[in-house]
Order: C-alpha cells, then structure tokens, then sequence
C-alpha cells in the first residue's frame, strides 16, 4: 500500500469514528482500542489470509457484531456485494475471528431473544439489511447500559445488606472485622472491641473500648498509618491478657 493510501484509509477511518453521536462511545477506551487495531489491519490487509474480504465487506461485517444477525442474512447480503461469493461457513469463521481479536465484542447471550426479535420485525416490513443493523446496534448499546445499571444496582444492594449484616453482628457482641458505624470503623476479636478513629495528620488511633460510642475511649493502644497495621496489632492483642486500664 502506497503512503497517499495509508493515509487515505486511517483519515477515512477517524472520520467515521468521529462521526459517532455518543460522546461516551468516542471517549471509551475500548472503542479506542478497536480504532487503533482497525487502523493496524487496514494498513496490512494486503497480507491478509482472509482473501474474500475487502473493505466493504469488513466493514458491513464488524458494525454487525454483537448483534445476533442471523450467518445466512449476512452472507445473502454479502453475496450481493461485488466480490467472490461467500459460504455461510466464510462468514461465520470471519465473525469468530474479529471478536477473537476484538475480545471485549463477544455477542451477550442475554440480549440474543431481543435482537432476534427486532431483526425479525424489520425484516418483515422490509428493511434492508445495514439499518437494521444499525438499529440493532442502537438496540444493543441501550440494552448493554441497562444490564450496567443493574449489575451496579445488585452490587450496590449486596454492599448495603452487606453493611447492615456487619453492623448488626457488632451490635450483637460477636466477633467482625472492621465496620464503620457512626463516624468510625469498629471491629471485635475473642470478644474484645477495638475502634480506629481517623487523626488530622491522616493516620488512625486503634482504641481498645467498651461500646460503640464514639465518645468511648477507654484506652490507646497506638497509631497507625492505616487498617492493615491495625489489624496486625488487634490479631495478635485479642488473645494476649489484657491489661488492666
């Protein structure tokens, strides 16, 4: 490929990455990730093994992945394109291959119902092929954010029961790791309170006390730069006798 042709294919290439209505989509480090190795195979398609597959072709072919386009439609499409004619076993294995190098565009399982559906329906009115895509892209993108929305949905709800789980089992006297109540984390071990309350230089008091309260402060053990050095400090305290306050 000549220098006015490399050039002519990754100027091509930003400006339909540029051209994306989504803020996000362009600042995604992913969708930056797949530009970069576009670019990369664009420049070296000349030593490509997939010998059926120019531009135009890729380029229909990849904008369909992760969007449950049934193998025979696009190869019906394809064959219709100028080019040698392809099997539906060229398009399956060329679909394989760019989510195999595009890792992250593996087809959700979850979303295969939905977008077969809407495939069907615009098929049936006649659509052609390239909008549905697109339409199924679109489809896609929403369905991926909402499924985002509640994984962090579930994991914030596990977070919360999780919290509540720990602050009862503090309350109730038995052992816990370290679980913020009020303004400071607590924690029990062989049945023994501890309290690290933060300081203004960023470090953290452990305190050995006797309740929740934060205005408890039967005894300082020391200071520590952080949790982990306290909690070294308290594994080995709990078990030790305790001295007399």
């Amino acid at each position: 490929m000549k220098e006015d042709e490399r050039i002519s294919a990754v100027k091509e290439l930003l400006f339909a990455y540029v051209k994306s209505p989504s803020l996000r989509h362009i600042r995604d480090p992913y969708s930056l990730i797949r530009l970069a190795q576009e670019i990369v195979r664009r420049i070296d398609r000349g030593n490509s093994i997939w010998r059926k597959w120019d531009g135009q072709r890729e380029v229909l072919l990849k904008s369909a992945l992760g969007c449950w386009i049934p193998v025979e439609a696009l190869r019906d499409f394809i064959n219709e394109m100028p080019g040698p004619q392809v099997t539906a076993t060229d398009v399956g294995q060329r679909l394989r291959a760019f989510e195999d190098e595009e890792y992250f565009s593996y087809p959700k399982e979850e979303l295969r119902p939905g977008c077969l559906a809407l495939y069907e329906k615009e098929r049936a009115e006649g659509t052609e092929l390239p909008a549905i895509i697109g339409l199924l892209r679109d489809h896609v993108e929403r369905e991926e954010e909402r499924l985002r929305a509640e994984q962090q949905e579930r994991y914030q709800r596990w977070r919360d029961e999780d919290r509540m789980a720990r602050e009862e089992r503090l309350l109730s006297g038995a052992d816990c790791k370290w679980t913020q109540l009020q303004k400071s984390p607590h924690c029990r071990a062989n049945g023994r309170t501890y309290r690290l309350s933060p300081t203004k230089d960023k470090m953290w008091n452990l305190y050995r006390v006797s309740s929740v309260s934060e205005e408890d402060e039967r005894a300082l053990i020391g200071k520590y730069r952080g949790r982990g050095d306290a909690t070294k400090v308290v594994s080995q305290m709990a078990y030790r006798p305790e001295p007399k306050w």
